[in-house]
């Protein structure tokens, strides 16, 4: 029997609504393709005259149906989508999984593909409206009859995608368990109440019902504004984590303009303070290696020192043609006192074993001298260094250059090659070129083995080339420089 034609359920937009609908029909033994669930909300054609269900299949009954819990939270989410074939793909999914129990497991199966993609849509939904809502102050007048009181009570008007406010509301209550709050969507509303900690839920209205403007905006364009960093500026990345039809809920998008044609300027004013910082004075001034490694764990120039186990010199050859310049220690190389011995440093060891060179033979550093890190429980988490801390190291690195004198610079990652080539160089704009610098003739640019490491599918493969064939250029310009 073909879909839509004679047996068709309307279902209520809520995944408890399915659930008792669903578990009914595989209890009744009705094949997916025996009936359609169709979204209430969706549902425009007549119903009239169509049988609410097909009879009873006792041959194909299922007394107690197996609902896997992966699937029953997949479901859960996929339930919040819009697409209103959603209980119908779910319907199928929970059938197929009465013969196949596994089925939830098969990424490549169509319907659980579809389920996936779904899910993930929904959960970055979810991450917008963290993100993007924002709440105005609005006085309420209460108890007239024992004297007029008021309070605040804060609202918020926001249009996601699909119907996801049931899972932001655990989101909201903690994060701002202490006001009194309503979220208003198309959808539905939710309205917190701080004295008894439950939410309180109805219809969905329309925008012109939610409240406009408040005297905490000017306040949070202010700061805002303070916060607002320009060197980290990048507009299409912004568009594209914040598109354009968000803007309307946020109050520091109306001094985004300004901002943007000012950030040039200031970029310029944080460079020149930048390079006005005052010299480390932990640096000697004779440039040898042996003197600069013995007065490096004295270095208190910035605060790194203070968390780190101990500040990480680098190593090779004193003389080397190639000098390799990291960011900063990770974990291993804090607690070992080397560069690039950490998982970082096997895949640059294995790069370099396979263009047949030696790494011995080069010099190896970081432009960081200490590991820069947030605590997770027991491991310690990579942070990168910002300007002021790169600029504290700088002098220990022109320091080792002034030592080494190699031929050419290789600069692995954006934080190093930024130490040499400032503020707006663009790793993946000009990584594998030869390029010229304040501090060394020669300088190039390219992927940090990290990279390698966190990069999944064909990335994985394509960064490693990059390295390669940078490396590979850097050999070559070493060997013309030295003839």
């Amino acid at each position: 029997m073909s879909l839509g034609l004679a047996f068709r359920v309307r279902i209520a937009p809520e995944f408890a609504a399915w659930r008792e609908e669903a578990r009914r029909l595989v209890r009744e033994g009705i094949a997916p393709d025996e009936i359609e669930l169709v979204d209430e909300e969706h549902d425009t054609a007549l119903s009239l005259g169509f049988a609410l269900s097909p009879a009873p299949n006792p041959a194909r009954a299922i007394a107690q149906p197996a609902v896997p819990r992966p699937f029953l939270d997949l479901a859960e989410i996929v339930a919040c989508h819009s697409d209103p074939g959603r209980w119908q793909l779910l319907y199928r999914v929970l059938w197929r999984l009465q013969s196949d129990r596994s089925l939830i497991r098969h990424e490549l199966d169509d319907d659980v593909a579809r389920m996936r993609r779904m899910d993930a849509q929904v959960r970055r939904d979810l991450h917008k409206m963290h993100a993007f809502l924002r709440f105005r102050m609005v006085t309420e007048h209460t108890g007239a009859e024992a004297g007029e009181q008021s309070r605040e009570h804060y609202i918020a008007w926001y249009r996601p995608d699909h119907r996801i406010l049931p899972l932001a509301v655990p989101f909201f209550a903690e994060r701002f368990a202490v006001m009194r709050w309503t979220i208003l969507t198309d959808h539905a509303a939710a309205s917190w109440d701080p004295e008894t900690r439950r939410v309180a839920w109805g219809p969905g209205v329309p925008r012109s019902q939610a409240p406009q403007e408040d005297e905490l905006e000017s306040m949070w364009r202010s700061y805002y504004g303070s916060i607002f960093n320009p060197a980290r500026l990048n507009t299409r990345a912004m568009r594209s984590e914040m598109p354009v039809r968000y803007w309307t809920n946020l109050p520091e998008l109306n001094i985004l303009p300004q901002l943007l044609t000012t950030a040039e300027s200031r970029v310029g004013t944080m460079i020149e303070q930048q390079n006005s910082l005052p010299t480390n004075t932990y640096v000697p001034e004779t440039h040898t290696l042996p003197v600069l490694r013995a007065a490096l764990p004295r270095c208190e120039g910035c605060d790194l020192y203070k968390p780190a186990t101990q500040a990480v010199f680098g190593a090779g050859l004193a003389h080397a043609p190639i000098m390799l310049v990291g960011e900063q220690p990770g974990d291993a190389e804090d607690r070992a006192g080397t560069p690039f011995v950490g998982p970082a440093g096997k895949v640059l060891d294995q790069i370099i074993d396979e263009l047949g060179s030696n790494r011995p033979a080069m010099y190896v550093t970081n432009a960081v001298k200490h590991f820069k890190f947030v605590e997770r429980g027991k491991r310690r988490i990579h942070e990168s260094p910002n300007l002021r801390e790169i600029a504290a190291c700088r002098p220990w690195l022109l320091a080792e250059l002034d030592a080494v004198q190699p031929k050419v610079v290789v600069c692995l990652g954006a934080s190093a090659a930024k130490s040499l080539l400032g503020a707006k160089f663009a790793l993946m704009k000009d990584r594998g070129k030869v390029m010229e610098s304040p501090y060394a003739q020669r300088v190039i640019a390219t992927i940090h083995p990290s990279a390698v490491l966190r990069a999944e599918g064909d990335s994985k493969r394509v960064l490693y080339e990059f390295i390669k064939q940078d490396l590979a250029l850097a050999e070559q310009v070493a060997i013309r420089e030295a003839s």
